[in-house]
């Protein structure tokens, strides 16, 4: 009888993690679908971003597919700038360099004119990459 109640912890640990990687491939399947049609599409488990021809689409994942969807046309852009722990970087390459770099909070500052919009990442080398290619898509690089 004690030997089972030292497993059950166990076996709830494990039914935990089965839960969260079922959770988790059925975020990155709807992603996989919606992304389809874009030219260039990231997933991060902070936020889910496409590129299309004249627009630049951001949203959240979830199970059902990607929600909290904002569309921004190219055209509505004015800058595009990376954010590390809340400081602007003058240049997004020069970020890689340093050695001792290792951010809490790591984003891309899309200046709207009247608003700004934050997209999240988890790692600092692809907020770069995408900081890059929107700032390309834009004649900005």
């Amino acid at each position: 009888m004690e030997r089972g109640l030292l497993w059950l912890p166990l076996l709830v640990l494990f039914i935990g993690l089965a839960w969260a990687g079922w959770n988790e491939f059925q975020k990155v399947e709807s992603y996989r679908r919606w992304a389809q049609p874009f030219r260039y599409s990231k997933y991060d488990i902070y936020s889910v971003l496409a590129l299309d021809e004249d627009s630049l689409v951001v949203g959240k994942p979830s199970r059902q597919g990607p929600i909290e969807l904002e569309q921004v046309r190219f055209k509505q852009i004015r800058s595009v700038q990376l954010q590390l722990d809340g400081q602007t970087v003058a240049s997004p390459s020069q970020a890689l360099d340093d050695p001792k770099q290792s951010p809490k909070s790591i984003a891309i500052q899309l200046d709207l004119g009247e608003n700004q919009l934050q997209i999240p990442f988890t790692q600092l080398d692809l907020a770069i990459d995408w900081t890059q290619r929107i700032q390309q898509e834009l004649g900005q690089a």
